[in-house]
C-alpha cells in the first residue's frame, strides 16, 4: 500500500508539472502572437 501511495504521489507531481509548463507555454505563445500582430501593424503603416 505504501508503494502505491508513492507511485500515486509521483504521478500527481508529474501531472502537475506538465500542467504548469503547458500553462506557462500557452502564455508565452499568446504573448508572441500579440507581439507579431503589433509588428505587422507597424510594418504596414510605413
Amino acid at each position: 500500500m505504501k508503494t502505491f501511495l508513492y507511485v500515486f504521489l509521483v504521478l500527481l507531481v508529474i501531472l502537475w508539472a506538465i500542467g504548469f509548463f503547458v500553462y506557462a507555454l500557452s502564455a508565452i505563445i499568446h504573448s508572441l502572437l500579440i507581439v507579431a500582430l503589433i509588428l505587422l501593424i507597424v510594418i504596414n503603416k510605413k
